[in-house]
């Protein structure tokens, strides 16, 4: 059986295609990374869920997912997985964007329309994960996440503290 993404790039391709564009983007000067005993636990429980929609605060990227988690990825690409009242409840912001997120959070997870999101970016599509890749170069981080239907691709920065997100 063929499986089809319509998705990227304004193009339909096969599945197979998109982990070939991954590839693609993994120049020489990319590097695959070790990952931790830990991060190996964080990814095997990310595995099979949707990202519905992220945001960066304080140097981390947080993205929330269909289980009702917050997957938390650092600069360093540390990366740890919470119940998402824990997340926000930890996150060192102020009480309104706090209670934004809330709100945000609630809405991506009842599935209904997403209009009007305040703070959360909705990720466009509900892919599954199929697979987490990390990669550094000299400052850098990179994690690529395959989904069965589109992907993301992150990039931090450790000397400049930025954290960029993209559509695969």
């Amino acid at each position: 059986m063929l499986a089809w993404v319509d998705k990227v790039m304004g193009e339909r391709i096969l599945l197979t295609e998109l982990w070939s564009r991954c590839n693609q983007l993994m120049s020489e000067d990319w590097n695959p990374r070790e990952t931790t005993t830990h991060q190996d636990h964080v990814i095997a429980h990310v595995v099979g869920t949707s990202v519905l929609g992220h945001i960066v605060v304080d140097q981390a990227l947080y993205l929330l997912l269909d289980i009702g988690f917050i997957w938390i990825v650092f600069l360093d690409g540390e990366m740890g997985l919470l119940p998402h009242p824990v997340a926000i409840g930890e996150l060192v912001a102020d009480e309104p964007l706090k209670q934004q997120l809330k709100t945000d959070i609630d809405v991506l997870l009842s599935g209904d329309a997403h209009e009007g999101l305040k703070q959360l970016i909705e990720t466009p599509s509900e892919s599954q994960i199929t697979e987490v890749s990390f990669f550094e170069r000299a400052d850098q981080r990179r994690l690529l996440i395959i989904g069965d239907e589109a992907g993301l691709g992150i990039e931090t920065s450790l000397t400049t503290a930025e954290i960029h997100v993209y559509e695969l």
